[in-house]
Order: C-alpha cells, then structure tokens, then sequence
C-alpha cells in the first residue's frame, strides 16, 4: 500500500476524521469516473460513490489488502455489478413507438461532425463511450478500469475476482469488438479531416 494511504488509514482508525477526507478526494476522480460508466444517470454514480465509502467505513477495520484503490474497486464493482443486474432494459430504439408506430431511431437527428480537431475529437470519444456501453459488462469494466483508472491486469484481475489471464483476455474481446463498431465512424472522420 502506498506510505501515504497507509497514514492516513491509520490517522483514520486513531480517529482522524480529516484523514478519510483526504483519502476521499484522493479517489474521488477515478472511483466516480468509473462508476459513471455503468451507472443510469449521474445521480446513481453519486448515488455508488457514496455507498463505496460507506461501505468501506464499515469495514475499514477489516481492511487488509496492500492496494487501497483495489479494495476500494472491488467495493464499487460489486455495487455496479448489482445494480446493472436488478435494472430493466431500456426500451430499444429500433422498437415502433406506440403513438407514431415509427422508431425513435427515426426521429433522432443525425450526428454532425465539426471541421475543427477538437469537436472531432469529442465526437469520437462521444462514439467509443456509446461503443463501450454495448460490450458485456465484464469486458466493459476492464476497459475502463484500464483505460480511465489506469489500473494494471494483476490490480483489475483482483477486482473482478479471475485470473490475469482472463481480465487480459476480457479486454481482447473488448477492443476486438470496439475497433469493430467504431471502424465506421473512424472512416467518416478521416474523411472529413482537413
């Protein structure tokens, strides 16, 4: 564990109250960042984070591990996990409405891209996000967990309780599927690059 976090657990566990808000702020990006990719709406990401630090407030004392952000994934992989489970399918967007009997897809304007680099860049990050929702969540989380966290296999290995080999396989699976629905939009954009 990092000499830092170890202080300030400690500093915690002796009654330090200011000590758990540093770690807090500490994680507060990644964990939230995270959460935010599999939850409905940005009060249900809230809605874990909170439940995250809850949790391991509760079980602090109990806290063993070396990695503190592991522990602290593990807690809100679990929450996630759960709740994707228990939640209902959105409607599709293929699906006839019941008013108009035309999809929505019908009625949802066409993405345009901007000439400028940055816009550009949004758009396709824009189009990776929506790419990344549509993969298993296993293989999603391991992508984020890798691309926004920056957590290395052995760490997301441990979170998702499997071997490295598997979390390294999941995230295979995972590019092999975004280069493949991305590959469309990636076209458009190099055609449309100055």
């Amino acid at each position: 564990m990092e000499c830092d976090d170890a202080r300030l657990l400690a500093a915690y566990r002796d009654g330090d109250a200011e000590a758990l808000g540093r770690l807090v702020e500490k994680y507060k990006r990644p964990l939230f960042a995270f959460l935010s990719r599999f939850a409905a709406n940005p009060g249900e990401a809230d809605e874990w984070f909170q439940e995250t630090w809850v949790r391991a407030i509760e079980n602090m004392n109990f806290f063993r591990q070396r990695h503190l952000i592991g522990w602290l994934f593990r807690i809100a992989h679990n929450l996630a996990v759960d709740a994707v489970r228990r939640r209902k399918p959105d409607c599709s967007l293929d699906a006839p409405q019941p008013a108009s009997g035309e999809p929505l897809v019908e009625r949802i304007p066409a993405a345009m891209l901007a000439p400028d680099a940055e816009v550009a860049g949004r758009d396709l990050g824009q189009h990776i996000a929506a790419a990344a929702a549509r993969l298993p969540v296993e293989q999603r989380e391991v992508f984020w967990l890798r691309m926004d966290a920056g957590l290395p296999f052995k760490e997301i290995a441990r979170i998702q309780r499997t071997s490295v080999n598997t979390a390294l396989g999941r995230m295979q699976y995972a590019l092999a599927k975004l280069r493949a629905d991305l590959a469309p939009a990636y076209r458009e954009l190099q055609g449309n690059a100055p």
